[in-house]
């Protein structure tokens, strides 16, 4: 059966937030999900997963370096993600904090693994992105994100 993860790194609480209802929707979307801050994650691990779904907060427009050093650490087994299904998600401090830019570079990183990355034509395009404290329509997204990506990995695996 297939299964998934949500994998985050938070020092205000706010991504993990918005890591745990990822998660929980990826689960009752029928895709049994765990949710781990990436301290508790070693790169092996996403071997075991059929949905990969990374959250950062923003720093300098990037993800933040634990999360980087998650993906560096898959080097030694490239291409064994192939197929997969992938995701991010991200919070900042402010509107232009960089939330794209930090999303779009876990999403480069899930591409050069062949992971199969799912957009939204609705909400937030990329995946969730909160400004401080996940809001009423960030939780929106982020069960919105959560079941599409269940849906999918389900679909294809």
């Amino acid at each position: 059966m297939a299964k998934g993860i949500v994998i985050y790194f938070s020092r205000s609480g706010n991504t993990k937030e918005m890591a745990e209802i990822i998660a929980k929707s990826m689960a009752e979307a029928g895709l049994p999900t765990d949710c781990r801050s990436v301290d508790k994650v070693k790169a092996e691990d996403l071997l075991q997963y059929d949905a990969i779904v990374v959250g950062s907060p923003t720093y300098y427009g990037h993800m933040a370096g634990p999360i980087k050093q998650l993906f560096d650490e898959t080097v030694r087994f490239h291409g064994k993600l192939d197929g997969r299904v992938g995701a991010a998600f991200s919070s900042a401090a402010n509107i232009g904090g960089g939330n794209e830019t930090t999303i779009i570079g876990i999403l480069e990183a899930m591409l050069i693994a062949g992971l199969v990355v799912h957009g939204d034509p609705q909400g937030d395009h990329y995946g969730p992105v909160s400004i401080h404290k996940p809001d009423d329509r960030v939780k929106r997204q982020c069960r919105r994100r959560g079941q599409r990506i269940a849906e999918l990995t389900i679909k294809l695996h």
